[in-house]
């Protein structure tokens, strides 16, 4: 992917190595005996990185939609029972009205009377069950098909976003794990500037004891230590702050991690044409190919509402049983029907129409997005390429500032001992000079950077890319003690899972 760096690096290398090599040695001493490796944590944050298992769960329900959507095109069974019980109570009286009582006496008369007009009551509770089963199949519904067409739409647009969820945790992964490495390295440099500085400032004061120098000079020594000390307080908690933000990625504790060596190539990205690059891009980019998916999941939205005016026919098949305790009646009542039936929306109050204009605006958005998302990946990915290319030459002229500063330190301290410098100009040169060294190793780090940047957006950024940067690492390990929280779990804890 890169070549070596050219032989005029070697010797700011070597003046870093001398100047960084008290630190050097003593983390080497203290580092445990397996740390992690980018490619190590990568795959942990694979794992449990939380914003990728939402988006993995995510697609999975996206998935079920389409059996969902298929379900409705395969057969409809159902079936209908029930059980009632039912009480009839009847009190009825009837009464005959001008019948011929003559030749009976008065007595007799009022017999008959009782006896012509009759009360009669009845009772009866009855008990029922019936049992109906109705099947239907679909035989042509054009909105149900075209429904799962646009779910499988769905689940390719998903996989997109999935696959660029999987990229963009892994280039937070990476640029977190190797902003860890630039604030070791920068703490590095700002503590061999304080203790520099603190040299300088006890030779200060003991010269200013045997009346070799004012107390001004002394003054600006001790000035100049409290600043340094103050620059190395903030370089320990930046990186404090960088191993958890790798921890909140992977949801795991690393107490070391390894760090960049000196074998890491500085030169240009391979292909070297930046047109290839955004042809790379256009070809492999997942949010790219998602948003070209959303417009596909947009035009079958417009198919559905067409297919609104279409006719709907399924077959079906009835049956029914009815059976009941009534007095006088014994048996049963069955009934089945075969048959098809088609349905043809004639009018819906202008749903149809206003529909289809709905979503061929929302079609017609879909297209806009995806050329909005073009155009800002083809900036980007010329973005990208364009910092890479320039920290080649940054990390060069950083190199040879470092080389530059250490032999202005030298020449004014040489003109310090002879008297024609003054502890100001000392202390300035020392501050240049780890200065010079702090951005040195933040335009290295700078490249990796936006190196595995331009991979993320060219598509290509994946464990085979990250193995190659991983070889990168053969400078020693990064060690850090982070507070000790008892009772924290950061693993992963949702609570209880749902069951599907």
């Amino acid at each position: 992917m890169t070549s070596p760096c050219p032989s005029r690096c070697a010797r700011p290398a070597r003046v870093l190595r001398r100047a960084l090599l008290p630190m050097m040695v003593a983390s080497a001493l203290a580092a445990p005996a397996q740390a992690a490796d980018l490619l190590t944590i990568a795959r942990d944050a694979l794992q449990n990185n939380a914003e990728l298992a939402s988006a993995r769960s995510q697609t999975s329900g996206v998935e079920a939609g389409r059996d969902v959507e298929r379900a409705d095109l395969l057969p409809q069974v159902e079936a209908r029972g029930s059980a009632t019980h039912s009480r009839d109570y009847e009190n009825q009286s009837s009464s005959r009205s001008g019948s011929d009582f003559s030749g009976l006496t008065a007595e007799q008369q009022q017999i008959a009377a009782a006896l012509a007009s009759g009360t009669s009551s009845q009772d009866d509770n009855v008990n029922s069950v019936g049992l109906e089963l109705r099947a239907t199949q679909a035989l042509f519904n054009a909105i149900d098909s075209r429904q799962v067409e646009r779910s499988e739409r769905e689940i390719d647009q998903q996989l997109y976003r999935l696959a660029a969820t999987e990229q963009g945790v892994l280039i937070n992964v990476s640029t977190a794990y190797f902003e860890i490495l630039r604030a070791h390295e920068v703490l590095e440099a700002r503590r061999a500037q304080e203790r520099a500085i603190n040299r300088q400032l006890e030779q200060a004061r003991e010269q200013f004891e045997v009346g070799l120098i004012a107390i001004t000079e002394v003054e600006e020594a001790k000035a100049a230590f409290d600043q340094a000390r103050a620059i190395r307080i903030a370089a320990e908690s930046d990186l404090q702050v960088r191993f958890e933000a790798l921890e909140r990625l992977t949801g795991q504790r690393y107490e070391s991690i390894d760090a960049l060596g000196e074998a890491l190539a500085i030169a240009p990205p391979t292909p070297t044409d930046r047109g290839a690059w955004v042809e790379l891009a256009m070809q492999n980019n997942p949010q790219v190919l998602a948003s070209q998916a959303g417009i596909e999941v947009s035009r079958s939205a417009v198919e559905i509402a067409r297919a609104g005016r279409l006719p709907r026919v399924n077959a079906f098949a009835n049956y029914s049983y009815a059976d009941s305790d009534a007095d006088g009646v014994s048996g049963y009542d069955s009934n089945s029907q075969i048959g098809l039936e088609a349905t043809l929306p004639l009018y819906t109050g202008g749903r149809t129409s206003a529909s289809v204009r709905q979503n061929t605006y929302l079609l017609e958005s879909s297209q806009y997005d995806f050329e909005d998302q073009r155009r800002s990946t083809i900036q980007d990915v010329r973005s990208s390429y364009t910092r890479v290319t320039n920290d080649v030459s940054t990390v060069e002229a950083r190199a040879q500032a470092v080389v530059s500063n250490q032999s202005a330190l030298d020449a004014t301290r040489a003109g310090y001992e002879v008297g024609t410098r003054n502890i100001v100009d000392v202390l300035n040169a020392e501050q240049n000079l780890y200065n010079a060294i702090a951005e040195l190793a933040g335009a290295r780090y700078d490249y990796v950077i936006n190196l595995l940047t331009l991979r993320q957006q060219a598509g290509t950024l994946d464990e085979e890319a990250l193995a190659e940067v991983n070889a990168w690492l053969d400078g020693g390990s990064v060690d850090f003690q982070l507070p000790d929280e008892r009772g924290s779990d950061p693993v992963m804890d949702i609570g209880e899972r749902p069951t599907p």
